[in-house]
């Protein structure tokens, strides 16, 4: 027996193998085995076994056989290998590397010792008789007979670990037990503490979906489902008793969340819901360990979790019998990765569902045009949930126009406009919450010279650097390099150097300043750097202990808080300041996100959007929370210039330290794309600089291909590449569907 194994190398290698006698029957597809290659050692998986080896005239008597299995069970299953070949033909990636983002690091090193622990296995036929002069060999042999598995962890023995192992070792040499290694179980402390929660009963649009799912889960080939709720009409719950009636018939669900702060409110709801059943939840994201991924995953492949919850990667999750994949949030841009394999995590589940057949639910207040239009395509099913549980109502939205709030001469607006700040006082007085978002982190947007108007920039990118006064940093939120801070302008000379514009580090002493009794509370990736602050900050919050939240788009989605009656958005257009045909498209879900975290309670919820262009459509559609206005003037201008949803599009980019090498490089691909697209549909555009031109250090170059069909622009792309010589320091990717032309 042969097997094909697609090694975890730079080059994309697949070769055959012989396997040993040893693992006669033990290996299959989707096996983690450890492979000789050259004079070192690798790991890879099994994609293929064969009764002779796959490349034809190959001596069987050359091939050399594999070491050994590195896990007991196969790591993927047939379905996931499928799906792996597609996603690394369809985003023109590595099948191995495809493959090894499937993969925890733990798996791939054969085991984490911090997510391991010892068991004592006793061997069959043996028992205390005849122990009689070794007391404490009776004892462990009378302790692992009590147990119907006749097994223990060593953990459970009295005595110290160091004592209890080296006993073990001897019993072991005797012949008496054997010892183990086996992954932990539940990192989380399986079901401690968690108090089960009564469902509450559906109202009828919510009813509806569920039946409508209900009906899905029967079918053998569904279509997806986009579920579209506003804010706070319960779109979870719907998801959560769609995914019960799974996992009650035996099979397995997929819950994706676009951001890990999203998790642990999620994680806790789900347990809560589940704990009476005994179907295991697992959490695998980044912000776990190394042990507790591993031990996770560990309770995934044994079919012990039959729930999982994660962001975009959870996709490749290797659940058993898989009944349903949910995507909350379809329309985030989280959901892409940005390093290869460039893959849209929504649009992978899609996939998934379509081999494994089972229905795939996309949920979103402000769905993604794709999906959208995939709806109005008749490939996806649509259900509308219109109106909030509990008959809240969707909060009032003002905006106010900043060109027009008083100001000092020649100085910027105020953080907070007449209208915000007594808004805020109000609630203040009523003793109810109010959340700011800023979507800018640190304490000034930039350092810039009054004299000549230069602004500090990195020495690495296009970018200006950020004062983050707490630091007293100037920082680049790109490459992260990190300066003092200017005390004369670098460019002229001149002192007159100061901090221009706001983040939400300014915004929190700002409210220090005007309501120094409010208790204030800030969440950006600077202040829960920390593993497991964000959740403090949020219970707090939730628990009342906090009066205003100030934060990113953390907090601008998916989080449930009926105490918040006011939202306030400081700067609502800055992403329409992006060069991106997806900018309105962004600012409009935002916006809407955010304000829908107003009044999910008793009281009602107001929000304040603070812009300087007011009149913009996407600002003015999000006010009205009009989807389906935006929708159809986005559609028009999206068909007009041929942007996704009607094209697919690929991103070509260049990087290299040399800016005329990139560039020249990159002139070329395009000019032959340019020759090669004649007859095939595909526009080629010019090879011009990136938005955001260095980074890093290097020169970034793009080339924007769009067509109707992506296959053809593959093809096109893989021709444009081998037919140019790209120079050493000169890098090129492509990106199939991106979601950031910056």
């Amino acid at each position: 027996m042969f097997v094909q194994v697609a090694i975890d190398s730079g080059g994309g290698l697949v070769l055959d193998y012989r396997v040993p006698s040893e693992h006669s029957g033990k290996v299959a597809l989707g096996s983690l085995v450890a492979v000789p290659l050259g004079k070192r050692v690798a790991n890879g998986i099994v994609v293929g076994l064969s009764a002779k080896p796959s490349v034809p005239g190959l001596a069987a008597e050359k091939i050399r056989s594999f070491f050994k299995l590195l896990f007991p069970t196969p790591v993927i299953d047939s379905q996931l290998v499928e799906l792996g070949d597609w996603v690394a033909q369809y985003y023109g990636a590595p099948r191995q590397l495809v493959l090894r983002s499937f993969v925890p690091a733990g798996v791939w090193k054969g085991g984490v010792r911090s997510a391991m622990q010892t068991w004592l296995v006793l061997i069959d036929g043996v028992s205390a008789d005849g122990l009689e002069r070794s007391p404490r060999r009776r004892e462990i042999v009378r302790a692992l007979c009590a147990v119907p598995q006749r097994e223990l962890p060593i953990k459970a023995l009295p005595g110290t670990r160091a004592a209890n192992f080296a006993m073990a070792r001897k019993m072991e040499k005797a012949g008496l037990l054997r010892l183990e290694m086996r992954p932990l179980g539940d990192p989380f402390h399986g079901d401690d503490g968690i108090v089960p929660v009564k469902p509450p009963e559906p109202n009828v649009e919510q009813a509806e979906a569920i039946a409508f799912i209900s009906g899905l889960l029967h079918e053998k080939q569904p279509k997806p489902l986009l579920l579209f709720g506003v804010t706070g009409s319960g779109k979870t719950e719907v998801y959560i008793r769609a995914i019960d009636e799974v996992v009650a018939g035996g099979r397995s669900a997929l819950l994706l969340v676009p951001e890990i702060a999203l998790t642990p409110q999620t994680m806790e709801r789900m347990r809560a819901r589940f704990v009476h059943t005994g179907k295991g939840v697992a959490l695998l994201h980044s912000g776990l360990s190394e042990g507790e991924r591993y031990g996770e995953w560990c309770r995934i492949v044994s079919g012990e979790a039959k729930i999982v919850i994660g962001p975009r990667s959870v996709v490749f999750a290797p659940v058993r019998d898989l009944g349903i994949i949910v995507v909350d949030e379809e329309h985030e841009p989280s959901y892409k990765q940005d390093s290869s394999p460039r893959y849209h995590g929504r649009d992978v589940a899609v996939m998934r569902g379509r081999i494994v057949g089972c229905p795939v639910i996309l949920g979103s207040a402000t769905p993604s045009l794709e999906s959208m239009h995939n709806v109005q395509a008749g490939k996806y099913h649509l259900c509308r949930l219109e109106r909030r549980v509990d008959g809240c109502e969707l909060p009032v939205v003002r905006v106010v126009d900043l060109r027009r709030e008083p100001r000092s001469q020649g100085a910027a607006p105020a953080i907070f406009s007449v209208e915000l700040a007594k808004q805020m006082r109000l609630r203040l007085e009523r003793a109810e919450q109010v959340i700011l978002f800023l979507n800018r982190r640190g304490y000034a947007r930039s350092q810039q010279c009054l004299a000549c108007g230069q602004a500090v920039g990195c020495p690495h990118c296009s970018m200006t650097l950020t004062y983050h006064r707490k630091r007293e940093q100037l920082l680049c939120h790109i490459c992260g390099h990190q300066q003092r801070p200017a005390r004369v302008c670098p460019e002229c000379g001149d002192p007159s150097i100061r901090a221009s514009g706001f983040g939400t580090e300014r915004v929190e002493a700002a409210l220090a300043e005007q309501f120094p009794r409010a208790r204030v509370a800030r969440v950006d990736s600077d202040t829960v750097s920390r593993k497991g602050h964000l959740q403090e900050v949020l219970d707090d919050f939730k628990k009342g202990r906090v009066d205003i939240l100030v934060g990113t788009q953390m907090i601008a989605k998916g989080l449930h808080f009926p105490g918040v009656t006011l939202v306030g958005v400081l700067q609502a257009d800055l992403g329409l300041q992006t060069p991106d045909f997806r900018a309105a498209e962004r600012v409009f879900q935002l916006l809407t996100q955010v304000a829908g975290r107003a009044g999910r309670g008793d009281l009602a919820g107001e929000v304040v959007v603070q812009a300087f262009s007011p009149e913009s459509p996407a600002i003015q559609f999000a006010r009205h929370q009009d989807f389906d206005g935006f929708a159809k003037q986005e559609f028009t201008m999206r068909k007009a210039f041929g942007y996704p949803p009607f094209r697919h599009a690929a991103l070509l980019l260049s990087r290299s330290r040399d800016a005329a090498a990139g560039h020249r490089v990159l002139l070329d691909i395009a000019q032959h794309l340019k020759a090669s697209a004649e007859g095939l549909g595909v526009v080629v555009g010019e090879a011009i600089p990136c938005p955001l031109e260095k980074a890093h250090g290097q020169f970034r170059f793009q080339v924007l291909l769009r067509s109707a069909s992506p296959a053809r622009i593959r093809k096109l792309i893989t021709g444009g590449l081998a037919a140019v010589d790209i120079p050493d320091g000169v890098i090129v990717v492509w990106d199939m569907d991106p979601y950031s032309l910056m």
